[in-house]
C-alpha cells in the first residue's frame, strides 16, 4: 500500500514538473508575440497560448494542490 502511495506521489510530481515546463513555454510564446515580424504566425501563436491557458486551467482545477 505504501509503495502505491509513493508511486502516486511520484506521478503527481512528474505531472507538476511537466506543467511548470508548459508554463515556461507559454512565457516564451508571449515573448514571441512581441516580435514585429511574426506576420500570419501571430494567429497560430495566439491560438497556442489560448490552448495552453485552457490546459493550465484544467490542470489546476483537477489538481488544486
Amino acid at each position: 500500500m505504501a509503495n502505491s502511495t509513493r508511486m502516486q506521489t511520484m506521478e503527481a510530481e512528474k505531472l507538476q514538473a511537466k506543467m511548470t515546463e508548459i508554463e515556461g513555454k507559454r512565457e516564451y510564446l508571449l515573448k514571441l508575440l512581441e516580435r514585429p515580424n511574426l506576420g500570419t504566425l501571430r494567429i497560430d501563436v495566439n491560438q497556442a497560448i489560448e490552448e495552453l491557458d485552457d490546459l493550465i486551467m484544467e490542470f489546476k482545477r483537477t489538481f488544486p494542490d
